[in-house]
């Protein structure tokens, strides 16, 4: 089968289109036919070594498509049923083995490519809103890079949840995606200042959350736009990884709260992951969450399209697409 492989840390460069071995599923295992992986940051971070792996491997932590094969313990999941999964690696391949544990169904209403879009950034966008920050109507948040996967899923839940949303973006073009996606306030972080902005537009009193993917260029800012007591949710850097800190930098800022959380961490059991993943694709059935995709790539692009996210060009999903099933059915 055709994969994509990494045998080093670098760049854009080191994604090799390989052929090797179709894996074999163990016991506890399902070998999937995979009809499209997404593309996210933490690809990039295990491309370039920020996030080690033993090399060579095949990069891709989410994918979906038909369950061909099962290990002889297998019980979640039987031969032909679709599903999308995260968390594990080896989805830039045409085919890969998945422990069943994180196989979630995809409902008959459901295209594969709609629910591998909302898998990993609509299951981070879900912990993130409802166990991490644990928003309520009265909650006040800030999201920065709100026109990109997760950000512009995270403006939807929060709205669903009633909050207050202040959105930051980098083009007029994104300001008009976080708007459609409901965000109140969106500032335009190339024209504004989006600390001054958001202290203006609160009367000094800043927010009660700031979602942070961007890093290194927000962090010292998202945590002085935070309301005493406050919550930062560091869970990306885009921009690269935040300095070290003093920890009396939280109490100076007004006894705020910091937390760099993991999806890993917030489905750590089938259970947790398929509550989470029922009640996304319930708001996407009911029309209250829309997942945007992007653009797509066959495999052997896979260069293009980190590029793309890399340079934060990406307005929705990315996924590689194996062309052997071009409509994503």
């Amino acid at each position: 089968m055709q994969a994509i492989q990494i045998s080093k840390p670098g760049g854009i460069e080191v994604l090799e289109l390989v052929s090797v071995p179709v894996p074999s599923p163990g016991p506890k295992d399902a070998l999937i036919g995979v009809e499209a992986a997404g593309v996210n940051f933490i690809d990039i971070y295990h491309r370039n070594g920020l996030y080690a792996n033993e090399f060579p491997f095949i990069p891709g932590v989410e994918g979906g498509g038909t369950v061909l094969e099962i290990g002889s313990a297998v019980h979640e999941v039987k031969v032909g049923d679709k599903v999308t999964y995260a968390m594990q690696l080896g989805s830039y391949a045409e085919q890969a083995v998945v422990p069943s544990k994180n196989l979630i169904p995809v409902p008959k209403g459901l295209t594969i490519l709609s629910a591998v879009a909302a898998t990993v950034q609509g299951l981070t966008a879900h912990y993130l809103s409802r166990s991490t920050s644990n928003l309520t109507s009265e909650s006040s948040v800030l999201i920065h890079a709100a026109a990109g996967g997760v950000g512009r899923l995270l403006v939807q839940m929060a709205r669903i949840i009633g909050c207050e949303v202040y959105a930051t973006v980098s083009t007029e073009n994104k300001a008009k995606i976080a708007r459609s996606a409901g965000a109140q306030h969106v500032i335009n972080y190339s024209v504004d200042n989006f600390l001054e902005k958001v202290k203006k537009l609160t009367d000094g009193r800043g927010v009660d959350v700031v979602f942070d993917s961007v890093g290194k260029s927000t962090f010292q800012d998202s945590l002085k736009c935070l309301k005493p007591r406050g919550l930062l949710c560091l869970f990306g850097q885009s921009s690269g990884p935040v300095s070290p800190l003093d920890p009396q930098l939280l109490n100076s800022s007004g006894s705020v709260f910091l937390t760099r959380p993991s999806l890993n961490h917030y489905a750590a059991n089938r259970q947790e992951l398929l509550a989470r993943a029922k009640e996304i694709y319930t708001w996407i059935e009911k029309g209250l969450l829309s997942v945007q995709i992007d653009r797509t790539f066959p495999l052997v692009q896979v260069a293009k399209a980190h590029q793309i996210l890399e340079q934060r060009k990406s307005i929705g999903k990315i996924l590689l697409i194996n062309q052997q099933f071009p409509s994503g059915d």
